[in-house]
């Protein structure tokens, strides 16, 4: 159940492709043989209204949060954050090489017992019906 939650500052609309990107961040996380691909939800949120450093509008983030169920290991989780924030890292290293961005991931667990769910997808995953 890992979800890949990207905020990202409005003036990165255009400049960026942002649906490249959320499907840049799901191919990475689909190598990971800790993240189960069936659970993988990646989407970003545009912040329209926000304030960064001296103010300058030029300056952007994106601010990535991924969301799982406790249980993995800190290794395991660091290896994880490592590697999705090596995907982001390449997928801005263009943008970032002449703009002002502030980058960051931060791994969250999930509290399984206070975090119902339910799901079909594996259902209708290519090769199993």
């Amino acid at each position: 159940m890992p979800h890949v939650i990207a905020e990202y500052t409005a003036n990165l609309d255009g400049p960026l492709d942002i649906q490249s990107f959320c499907e840049h961040l799901l191919s990475a996380a689909t190598e990971i043989d800790a993240l189960p691909t069936a659970g993988i939800r990646v989407r970003a949120v545009k912040v329209d209204h926000y304030a960064i450093a001296d103010g300058n509008p030029k300056h952007g983030f994106i601010d990535i949060s991924l969301r799982m169920r406790a249980g993995r290991s800190e290794t395991v989780k660091a290896e994880i954050a490592d590697r999705m924030f090596a995907a982001a890292t390449d997928f801005t290293r263009d943008y970032m090489a002449s703009h002002s961005l502030a980058l960051s991931l931060e791994i969250r667990d999930i509290d399984a017992d206070l975090a119902p769910k339910s799901s079909t997808v594996r259902d209708h995953l290519k090769g199993t019906a």
